[in-house]
């Protein structure tokens, strides 16, 4: 591969645990051979105190002029503060495909076993929108807006059900609460059942989500891709990761016609920045992800053998996740267990 034909990825190190991460996952890229260069650009905090700004121009412009990028944790204030710097990247970008896979993995301790559940998020809309504000004196209520579209319906279904031939999986299941929100999940479902009609060869369902949860804790093994609105979509892919080993395993993507975002879904957690302790593995999953979406298949599949050999082994596996190992030991090992693999 040419110099000038080699990926820029913009990369994010984020906040807390983000730059530990971040460097452990940009170690297994070079071990797993990934022919990328690397354009660092600060965002969240560390950009706040900076920059004066979360979310600065020059990040902006680099992602615009790279459209790939790589992103570590970034904190959000609860309840006040600035806006979150992940909704803010999806929207700018336009991002509108949230995917995130949940596999159970050998030796990740779980209370299940063989899930392989991909949820497809709409990541613009509904409540996450942004249209809020208080209302009466003193702040006495608080109005937030849903917005649900019927363009916004139809790429993210279509997305789901594109997503599943290719990937050839049997179902897609539509999750909804259009029994009480008539209009907006009314306008959703409908929409989601007219693309669907277009796909005969993926059988689909719908289920309203709150016995969607029960379902999925019940028998996970029933559902296969989900595709959904943005708050539900937000909820229940951290349940599923819940059923598969936590945040820790589980990673996400970001998709648009501008740009893709792939990321570690997990917080920052600033309580144990700096201890060496963090657990990579979801940012270097998402890793994996983009390198298949930049067609780097066999470096993907080095990565994520060495990945798979780790979790299996309780020496080298994070402490998070039943193991022994810290995020130096852990990395060293995947590292090792891709040059053993080839």
């Amino acid at each position: 591969m040419s110099v000038s034909t080699v990926p820029v990825i913009s990369l994010i190190r984020g906040d807390g645990i983000g730059p530990e991460i971040s460097e452990a996952v940009l170690r297994m890229l070079e071990a797993c051979g990934a022919q990328l260069q690397y354009e660092e650009i600060p965002a969240g905090e560390g950009a706040l105190k900076a920059h004066g700004d979360p979310m600065p121009d020059i990040t902006l412009q680099s992602i615009t002029k790279n459209k790939i990028a790589l992103k570590g944790p970034l904190s959000t204030p609860k309840g006040g503060g600035f806006r979150s710097v992940n909704v803010a990247l999806r929207q700018h970008f336009d991002l509108y495909a949230n995917l995130r896979p949940a596999v159970s993995f050998d030796g990740v301790p779980s209370r299940y076993s063989g899930v392989d559940i991909v949820t497809v998020r709409e990541n613009t809309e509904d409540i996450y929108a942004g249209i809020e504000h208080f209302v009466g004196p003193g702040r006495s209520a608080a109005e937030s807006i849903a917005v649900i579209t019927r363009v916004g319906s139809e790429r993210i279904v279509r997305y789901a059900f594109e997503y599943a031939r290719k990937h050839k999986r049997k179902k897609v299941s539509i999750i909804h609460k259009a029994n009480i929100l008539k209009m907006s999940n009314g306008l959703f479902l409908e929409v989601a059942k007219q693309v669907a009609a277009e796909y005969p060869d993926i059988a689909h369902d719908d289920v309203i989500v709150d016995a969607a949860c029960m379902k999925l804790v019940i028998a996970p093994e029933r559902f296969d891709v989900i595709v959904t609105m943005n708050l539900f979509g937000d909820i229940l892919s951290d349940l599923i990761a819940g059923l598969v080993g936590g945040l820790g395993v589980s990673p996400g993507a970001n998709f648009g016609e501008k740009a893709a975002i792939f990321e570690a879904v997990h917080g920052s957690a600033p309580d144990i920045a700096g201890q060496g302790i963090a657990n990579p593995t979801a940012l270097a999953l998402a890793a994996e992800m983009m390198l298949i979406h930049v067609h780097q298949h066999e470096a993907a599949a080095r990565l994520r053998r060495g990945l798979l050999t780790c979790l299996r082994d309780e020496k080298v596996r994070t402490k998070d996740l039943g193991g022994l190992a810290n995020t130096k030991t852990f990395t060293d090992g995947v590292c090792a267990a891709i040059g053993h693999n080839g």
